[in-house]
């Protein structure tokens, strides 16, 4: 296989600047009820990116848990890379690809951790595996084997047999706080529609990028 045959025609929609709500929240509430519609695999998969002080850069994928007008959640280890990365230089960008709807958004901004109310009620909204998992890993540092960490399930398993689960305190949630927003549709000939919002003197301001 020849990995530069590989290619795409995308035919399916286009984006103008008369379709965009002034709002880039409501319109990204708009697209990403589009893709729950379209019936897409996690739709709620992001690419959240972070970076080290001196520039280092990392990527993986995480969830969305809620967004509004203050930015976009997502829950973690506070003790993990992404989290000491975010401590030390806490700014990231995020990217949703819904490839079936031929979209991309792309979100840059601060972070700043959510507040304790906020990962306490999503914590208790989690099945009671995940809320024991939180606590069993020591997330991004080696482990000596799959069968210590389902050891370490079992024990807390007994532990709190018959009692509530508390959310550990180095685990909660993360809000990116938008400073830029691009909402991509691809188009044919690679002449795709990029259309960015960018937060500038206390309004949102839109401008068309070339493809």
């Amino acid at each position: 296989m020849n990995v530069s045959d590989l290619r795409e025609e995308y035919t399916r929609f286009g984006l103008s600047e008369s379709d965009l709500d002034p709002d880039p929240i409501e319109q990204f509430r708009k697209w990403f009820e589009e893709a729950l519609n379209a019936d897409l695999h996690e739709p709620n998969a992001m690419t959240l990116a972070t970076a080290t002080p001196e520039g280092k850069p990392s990527a993986r994928i995480v969830l969305l848990k809620g967004f509004d007008e203050r930015g976009f959640v997502f829950y973690t280890n506070y003790e993990g890379r992404k989290a000491q990365e975010l401590e030390t230089n806490p700014y990231a960008a995020l990217v949703f690809y819904w490839g079936e709807l031929e979209r991309q958004v792309r979100i840059e901004g601060q972070v700043v951790r959510a507040s304790d109310e906020e990962s306490d009620a999503y914590y208790k909204s989690r099945p009671r595996g995940s809320r024991l998992g939180a606590w069993v890993s020591e997330q991004s540092r080696p482990i000596k084997s799959r069968e210590r960490l389902e050891e370490k399930v079992r024990e807390l398993e007994t532990e709190y047999e018959d009692r509530e689960i508390p959310r550990p305190p180095f685990w909660g949630g993360y809000r990116v706080v938008p400073e830029a927003i691009e909402f991509w549709q691809g188009r044919e000939n690679r002449l795709h529609d990029r259309l960015l919002y960018r937060y500038s003197g206390a309004k949102w301001k839109i401008e068309r990028l070339q493809p």
